[in-house]
């Protein structure tokens, strides 16, 4: 029987990546997105030509209001689309940037860090967990700006911090279903995210690739395949742990 990995966030960037390389390895994906609808469901048609199963659903990872309705929505698809009521794997990768020196920080900016990054991550995994297989698997995005600072990231990293400490305690609490519960760490990676920042700025991307002992900033698929791998059987033992993925970022 075929795995069912739910991406959050996964119509672009590091989560698009991570849906197509689950359909590599013979899993099926369900796709969430905000406002993309016809991006994800261009990663949904990608997904169904490798022969995999794929569905995109709506959902905002800072309104917990709406995550009942979504959960609900989830459970009637499984049933519909594979026959089960549950699935195998959550990517909690969903997210943006908001980037301000701690003096400049405002509160609004830093209340939708923590809503979408941190308070998002706890109650959405809190209301899917009944529908999560015993057995299953939990990854939480972090960043690898928890260990290496740059000026103007303070809050992100911070609440990117508290899903690392998060991830520990779900690893605990969730241990007696045997569902494993890492945190993935990338470094500085190509893609869209806030606003394309260190693909299409050449200042930023020199930077953190002057950081980086393999002399370059990542792209989405230097990671999008190492969550596949983290999800597969072959690291069923891999749990509780920060695990980055950033080529040496600030070694």
């Amino acid at each position: 029987m075929s795995t069912i990995s739910l991406v959050t966030g996964s119509s672009r960037g590091l989560g698009r990546a991570t849906a197509h390389s689950i359909a590599r390895k013979g899993g099926d994906v369900i796709i969430t997105y905000q406002s993309r609808e016809a991006d994800a469901m261009s990663v949904v048609a990608d997904i169904q030509k490798l022969g995999r199963k794929a569905v995109a659903l709506p959902l905002n990872t800072a309104d917990v209001s709406t995550f009942a309705t979504f959960a609900e929505r989830l459970e009637s698809v499984l049933n519909q689309v594979w026959a089960r009521d549950s699935f195998d794997h959550l990517v909690n990768n969903a997210g943006h940037g908001e980037v301000a020196p701690i003096a400049d920080m405002t509160e609004a900016a830093f209340d939708k860090l923590v809503d979408v990054h941190f308070k998002g991550v706890f109650f959405l995994t809190q209301k899917l967990l009944p529908l999560l297989a015993d057995g299953g698997r939990i990854v939480n995005l972090s960043t690898g700006l928890t260990r290496v600072s740059a000026e103007g990231w303070s809050a992100y990293a911070a609440v990117k911090g508290a899903i690392e400490v998060l991830t520990v305690y779900m690893a605990k609490e969730f241990g007696h279903r045997k569902i494993a519960v890492n945190a993935v760490a990338p470094g500085a990676i190509e893609t869209d995210f806030f606003g394309g920042a260190v693909r299409d700025t050449p200042e930023f991307n020199q930077f953190f690739a002057g950081m980086t002992a393999l002399g370059r900033v990542g792209v989405v698929d230097d990671i999008g395949p190492m969550i596949a791998g983290l999800l597969s059987e072959d690291n069923r033992w891999v749990n509780a742990q920060r695990i980055e993925v950033s080529g040496g970022q600030g070694i």
